[in-house]
């Protein structure tokens, strides 16, 4: 299994914007059959260091998460997430 973690930055940190694109992200649970899991959460502390909102997915494969990356549906959401955030990190590892 490959888990997929993203971490956002939003230009706009206000608690709307950070709801926004907790929604949008979510909407992409169910609409492609790749994604096995999908966790969205949205920072409590707040500090200087803090991302945004966090996106947590899991793929039986890497070959699943490339299909997922280049997926009509990631790809609109990207969009938006990506007009959105003012820095992004990643990391994508093998897990149970």
């Amino acid at each position: 299994m490959i888990t997929h973690v993203v971490l956002f930055k939003l230009k706009d940190r206000s608690p709307a914007s950070i709801e926004k694109a907790r929604d949008i992200l979510l909407g992409l649970k169910g609409k492609i059959s790749q994604l096995r899991f999908i966790e969205v959460g949205t920072d409590v502390l707040h500090s200087e260091r803090s991302y945004d909102v966090a996106l947590i997915t899991k793929f039986d494969s890497m070959e699943d998460l490339q299909a997922y990356q280049v997926h009509p549906v990631h790809l609109e959401v990207a969009k938006y997430i990506m007009s959105a955030k003012e820095s992004v990190a990643a990391v994508d590892f093998e897990s149970n």
